[in-house]
């Protein structure tokens, strides 16, 4: 009976082993791209550094952190990311969902359309962004150029200007993700039940009845999770706004991921040469938290569509 139970243990210890031989590199990329990284931003929020070269780190306790809070340039961005954020989904979501809803059966033509509408949502997003300075160039961009031969437009619209910059950084957002959220919608709609379709049907229910009453109550659990997706996306989308716009005009654009990426990685001349490594581990701790606490109150809202439905 022994010799069973030590041949037993011998197995399972040989699974383990196994088990966590295979698990070893994802752990060490794990902690060496995610955790210390985090460990590494936390601990210069306390010190004054701009990098290799510029001395030892200096502490500072927590100025780096009263800094921020008097930064009206980064509450700005934050605002900027809000708004960046809302346009998008407002957009995006329902967008989504009625390509989702018109496209869900995956034959003939509608197979080649989910391909072209999921193909942004592979496309590098400096590629994309690229694309779309071309086609919104206010002197020779082909969206200009087409609006003046269909007469739509007399002289060229400045769509990277101030005033319509952050339209044109939504739309840009909306086109490179609305294809990935299509497809959450197109698996989410058909996990629901034809036989409640049917009779819904039959009990006299409109097209549109049926799908506010039976379809979007259905896709309630899928659709927590694209809204969340798409506003927490918010908080670190910055390769767009970085290729269009840089943030302006007179950081009309600035949101706060690239704010704090420009402490790390001055872009231009124009902006400190020393980069200020406290300073940006501090903004980026910062909007975390606020990232964090949106989520929080997210989920805890997220809630009530249980109960409302």
């Amino acid at each position: 009976m022994s010799e069973r139970k030590n041949a037993a243990k011998k197995n399972q210890i040989k699974r383990n082993l196994e088990a966590y031989t295979f698990m070893i590199p994802n752990l060490i990329l794990f902690l060496s791209c995610s955790v210390y990284p985090v460990l590494w931003a936390l601990k210069y929020v306390f010190y004054q550094y701009g990098g290799y070269g510029t001395g030892a780190p200096r502490f500072v306790g927590l100025d780096n952190l009263a800094r921020v809070f008097r930064d009206k340039v980064y509450w700005e961005s934050m605002l900027h990311t809000f708004t960046y954020g809302f346009g998008k989904v407002i957009i995006i979501i329902p967008l989504a969902f009625f390509l989702a809803f018109l496209l869900n059966k995956q034959k003939g033509i509608n197979g080649i359309a989910q391909s072209i509408m999921f193909l942004p949502t592979v496309m590098s997003s400096a590629v994309m962004g690229l694309v779309f300075y071309l086609l919104f160039n206010a002197y020779n961009g082909e969206i200009n150029q087409y609006l003046m031969k269909l007469h739509m437009i007399s002289q060229p619209i400045n769509w990277l200007g101030k005033e319509n910059a952050m339209k044109t950084l939504i739309l840009t957002a909306v086109w490179g993700g609305v294809g990935n959220y299509m497809v959450y919608f197109i698996a989410g709609i058909q996990q629901v039940s034809e036989d409640a379709i049917e009779s819904a049907r039959i009990d006299g229910a409109s097209k549109i009845q049926t799908i506010w009453y039976i379809i979007v109550p259905m896709l309630g659990p899928i659709l927590k999770i694209i809204l969340m997706l798409a506003i927490t996306s918010a908080f670190h989308d910055i390769t767009n706004v970085m290729v269009l716009t840089e943030g302006g005009p007179n950081n009309a654009t600035m949101v706060s991921s690239l704010y704090s990426y420009r402490y790390f990685f001055p872009i231009s001349a124009a902006e400190q040469v020393v980069p200020q490594y406290g300073y940006g581990a501090a903004l980026s701790v910062v909007t975390a938290c606020i990232a964090g606490a949106v989520t929080i109150v997210y989920l805890k809202l997220s809630k009530r569509l249980d109960d409302i439905y």
